[in-house]
């Protein structure tokens, strides 16, 4: 049991999101240590001293960024294939991870960023969501008709941004982006990732993930 990687997350953020839909898609068993990101625990600052989830301890090395902790799942084992894909979609995830989540951050934060106008901010952000929809009005996937790395890499994000005003969300006709969001939060994967756990407290159990 203690052999196994450990995996601190923290369940609504995007980026653990997406490390748990990797490793769930590859089936490699991680010990699951849920947090608090108010309340930070000794243990898992002393592996992340930056202090942001996910981050899997391997033993013999620390995987502090999401994407990576996606690939290192992967590249032990991708039954759904979504590492099959061409370098248009490491493009279209580069985009999220950078301009779109700035956007969105400055959308959803605004307070934190005081100056900055949020209806530009938003309107970033709409843009890139806009060209998804127009890839998805076309295929069911990002890149074509099977799922892959830049759907599940994107989608906790696009979430992330159409809750922030889901109403505002609707009204903007993204036809294809809400079929492929609604898909995603109906699916079992997203059920699957989305269980709720106690945070994670020194001298409890192990808690196995998937």
């Amino acid at each position: 049991m203690s052999a196994l990687p450990i995996l601190w997350s923290f369940r609504r953020c995007p980026y653990a999101m997406r490390a748990r839909l990797a490793i769930r898609s590859s089936g490699v068993s991680v010990i699951l240590r849920e947090i608090l990101l108010r309340e930070k625990p000794g243990a898992f600052l002393a592996t992340s001293p930056k202090g942001t989830v996910p981050v899997i301890n391997l033993g013999d090395k620390v995987i502090e960024e999401s994407r990576d902790i996606m690939m290192w799942a992967l590249a032990q084992n991708d039954p759904g294939r979504w590492l099959d894909m061409p370098k248009e979609g490491h493009a279209l995830i580069d985009h999220c991870d950078g301009p779109f989540k700035q956007a969105l951050d400055h959308t959803k934060y605004a307070v934190r960023y005081p100056g900055i106008d949020i209806a530009i901010e938003r309107g970033k952000a709409l843009a890139f969501v806009t060209e998804l929809d127009a890839r998805l009005s076309q295929t069911d996937f990002l890149m074509g008709h099977s799922r892959t790395l830049a759907d599940m890499a994107i989608l906790p994000f696009v979430r992330q941004f159409a809750n922030a005003d889901r109403k505002w969300f609707d009204a903007q006709g993204l036809t294809a982006v809400a079929k492929w969001l609604d898909g995603f939060l109906g699916s079992a994967e997203f059920k699957a990732i989305m269980t709720k756990y106690t945070p994670w407290q020194d001298g409890q159990g192990a808690v196995l993930f998937p």
